[in-house]
């Protein structure tokens, strides 16, 4: 925005903004508030008034200096008025729960209450003497923006969608529904699209209108290649470099309005598109032989997380109503369902998992792989998983990389495994009885390229050549025919099943989607699809991994419904440990893409990662929060033992386990855009509702040294009324018993993190030992310890002390809550 779009005009700048030859001790000063700059925070539920709290981060030489910081904002008349904050020490500062270095000083300045939605901006200098500095100069962070706006009423009357879209498109068929999700409201947006012709699909783009005339902040999911979903952001106007799938508006007013492009019924995709002019444009394509429609789905919330499950909610239903009839599919998908058993989930998503990608290179051979296990257990590191990722096949080797070429056959490449896959598999397993699943990679259809025409598959199996076009690559490929894709999948799992191999890693599933011709994607999606997915529960139960498959119509089609067990998914584009700037962007990717597949049937799954590598920390607090699986990718020999023991824990059976929380982690503010010199919060939960444990991670994923404040009510599912104790996984400091006003201080280097977890107090109230707090912290030095909490309950006894008892995950050493006093 520019400066008048902030309501700070050009001539206030030019009268009050110092020039560049400031004083010496403001060049290193940093200036951070709650609520923060350059972000909407939104004030509801529990909050009709806020108070600022401003962090000054100086030199220490300079901390005695007499510092003043002022808030610049507008008021309820228009006008911006200037409010100086008063400094605060002692216990009404917030904690920092990490070792500051001496060289640096955190003070703290806070303000009187504010009742009203304002937008604001931050001053600061070192005395009366010296020019104001303002915080855009220093961090380049633009103005804050606080929305009080008390929550919708469950009976509040209907809004028009066309008072939310401004300018909606007349020729659209625009209906109410009913919404699955309190104080929300729910349409459908439908727009005709013509049939395919000549094996051509029809293509249509539909003006549909300006999300409230203009918004605050929006945020996007969109292809950010074939295979891979990524986020957007920005303000007003709208602009997109890619087409999206979903898109999140939060108006002036506090509302969110969410639009969801819903694809793969009727062979129709429907996509979202940003014009010229900042609205909104549906793109649709038809692969079908009829005339048929898109449709998006729009709902409106108080907050972006009740928007986006009503429209997800209401996608599924879509989604079952076009196969509602019983069909030879779903009646095997419900048996083989029906026979997966509760206790196998835990056993394929909570042991710790290797694999072979980035750790062994392009050409893989047995003694590789064997070689790289020996090294894992002699450094007394047991997996319970692994997978042999790609090069393991037999291709043609034709053409210059992996999209050009073709798979021979079901043996492994036999220079490379001479005595065969089976043998591999049994030499594996004879000595290292901890590894109890053994996965093997393959394309959705085949290989990267499908069949290798002179192959012995492609003389087997019917085929077809069907053309694509890739960004990677626009040349044609041979690939199974629908009548035999059946039998083919049926018999390749049959041999991995005979070879002692118990799981797959189906990649490239995204390939579909890049078939020119309509006729072939109509046709042999769907086909592929299904059969795959019964394949697997057929030979592997659970254990499949679906890989490249966040193309639209796989989402709803695959990974939408529920008629089929939770299936590991990857959630984002791949960890590339020789690019230094994909590390930050691969967490941030990851922390938003989960905010629309937390609604999947799927357990995301965020890459695997190098345990020595130099940012390995920041990569397994992630992996830790994430919710699913933990894979490493260590190259022979080079582990971080520390690290990965802090994920993991050893069972009373010699098993090694991870600790998963039970929630999705994901990013806990929709709107903030990787370019924002703001960290990276990304929350999650372990245990049932109100008694739970809240964990949130912080991530340095900007290109400087940031320092924040914020209170505890932002860690996911904290409850107003309920005390906390915060531990930081990093440092072991643990905050006073308090309640979730307190605020919490966190300083980060560039690609610096760390975890908070918020642990619920119970109180006691003893005859003979008074007031009692008492608090499970779970397995502590683990990244998520909470998480290894599988039961606890605590009583108070008749002589007078607590009997505490807890169940739990793995061995290790557990922490309970020491007396303190409570922070009032």
């Amino acid at each position: 925005m520019s400066q008048d779009e902030h309501g700070i005009d050009s001539e206030f700048h030019a009268v009050c903004v110092p020039s560049p030859s400031t004083p010496a001790p403001m060049m290193h000063t940093k200036i951070s508030s709650y609520p923060p700059l350059g972000q909407v925070t939104q004030l509801g539920e529990d909050s009709t008034s806020f108070r600022f709290l401003a962090l000054l981060e100086v030199g220490s030489e300079h901390a005695k200096d007499p510092w003043e910081v002022a808030v610049w904002h507008s008021s309820a008349t228009g006008d911006w008025v200037e409010t100086l904050l008063s400094p605060i020490s002692g216990t009404d500062s917030p904690f920092s729960l990490q070792s500051i270095s001496p060289s640096r000083t955190f003070l703290y300045f806070c303000g009187p209450d504010i009742h009203s939605s304002l937008q604001f901006t931050l001053k600061f200098r070192n005395s009366r003497n010296q020019p104001w500095r303002w915080s855009r100069e220093v961090s380049g962070i633009a103005d804050g923006v606080v929305l009080i706006t008390p929550p919708t009423p469950s009976n509040d009357a209907q809004t028009s969608l066309s008072d939310v879209i401004h300018g909606l498109n007349p020729d659209l068929k625009v209906e109410g529904a009913a919404s699955q999700t309190p104080r929300t409201q729910l349409w459908t947006i439908n727009a005709d699209v013509g049939p395919s012709q000549d094996d051509c699909s029809a293509y249509t783009d539909i003006e549909l209108g300006t999300p409230w005339g203009g918004s605050l902040r929006y945020f996007a999911l969109v292809r950010h290649g074939s295979p891979w979903l990524g986020p957007r952001h920005g303000s007003t106007p709208f602009s997109l470099d890619k087409d999206a799938v979903m898109c999140s508006f939060l108006g002036s007013q506090g509302k969110h309005l969410v639009l969801l492009g819903v694809s793969g019924v009727a062979n129709v995709m429907t996509l979202l598109r940003s014009s010229d002019s900042g609205s909104v444009k549906l793109h649709i394509r038809n692969d079908a032989e009829d005339e048929s429609s898109g449709l998006v789905l729009a709902a409106v919330g108080d907050n972006f997380e009740s928007a986006i499950a009503a429209v997800m909610y209401h996608a599924r239903a879509v989604v079952f109503a076009t196969r509602d009839r019983e069909t030879a599919f779903s009646r095997e998908l419900r048996s083989l369902s029906d026979d997966v058993k509760p206790e196998w989930y835990e056993n394929w998503y909570d042991g710790l998992g290797y694999c072979t990608w980035n750790a062994l290179g392009q050409r893989l051979t047995d003694e590789k792989i064997i070689n790289a296990v020996e090294a894992l257990a002699k450094d007394h590191i047991n997996i319970s998983t692994l997978i042999i990722d790609d090069n393991w096949q037999d291709i043609d080797y034709n053409g210059d990389d992996q999209y050009q070429r073709g798979w021979k056959g079901f043996e492994a490449e036999p220079n490379a495994f001479p005595r065969g896959l089976k043998d591999t598999v049994a030499r594996i397993r004879s000595k290292h009885s901890s590894i109890q699943s053994v996965v093997v990679w393959h394309a959705l259809l085949g290989y990267w390229g499908g069949l290798s025409g002179g192959g012995e598959l492609a003389k087997i199996y019917k085929t077809v050549q069907v053309n694509r076009d890739d960004s990677n690559l626009k040349e044609p490929m041979i690939v199974i025919a629908e009548e035999d894709v059946d039998r083919f999948y049926n018999d390749f799992y049959k041999f991995l099943s005979d070879c002692g191999v118990d799981g797959v890693k189906t990649d490239v599933q995204y390939m579909i989607d890049t078939w020119v011709s309509a006729k072939h994607r109509r046709e042999l999606s769907e086909k592929y699809l299904d059969t795959w997915i019964i394949a697997a529960l057929r030979h592997f139960s659970i254990r499949a991994i679906s890989c490249m498959s966040q193309a639209p119509q796989l989402l709803f089609h695959q990974q939408l419904p529920r008629n089929r067990p939770l299936m590991l998914t990857r959630n984002s584009d791949d960890f590339y440990p020789d690019i230094p700037d994909s590390h930050p962007w691969h967490i941030f990717c990851n922390a938003y893409n989960s905010l629309l597949t937390q609604h999947l049937n799927i357990l995301p799954d965020w890459d695997m990662f190098q345990t020595d590598h130099e940012v390995a920390g920041f990569h397994a607090a992630a992996r830790c929060l994430s919710g699913g699986p933990i894979y490493i990718t260590d190259v022979p020999g080079k582990h971080n033992v520390d690290l990965i023991n802090q994920m993991t824990g050893p069972t009373p059976r010699g098993q090694t386990v991870i600790f998963r929380p039970s929630v999705v982690g994901k990013s806990i503010n929709a709107y903030i855009s990787i370019d924002d010199p703001v960290i990276l919060k990304i929350g999650s939960y372990h245990g049932r509702a109100v008694i739970g444990t809240p964990m949130l991670g912080v991530f340095n994923t900007s290109r400087q040294s940031l320092s924040e404040a914020f209170p505890i009510s932002l860690f996911p599912g904290v409850l107003p009324l309920t005390k906390y104790v915060v531990r930081s996984h990093r440092s072991g400091l643990v905050t006073p018993v308090t309640f979730p006003t307190t605020t919490v201080a966190v300083s980060l280097d560039v690609r610096d993190y760390d975890i908070f977890t918020a642990f619920p107090v119970t109180q006691f109230q003893s005859e003979t030992n008074g007031r009692l707090y008492i608090a499970n912290l779970g397995l502590i030095g683990k990244m998520t310890g909470a998480a290894a909490i599988l039961t606890y309950q605590s009583e108070l006894l008749h002589t007078g002390r607590v009997f505490f008892d807890t169940r739990l995950k793995a061995l290790g050493v557990l922490g309970r809550l020491p007396p303190l006093r409570l922070l009032t």
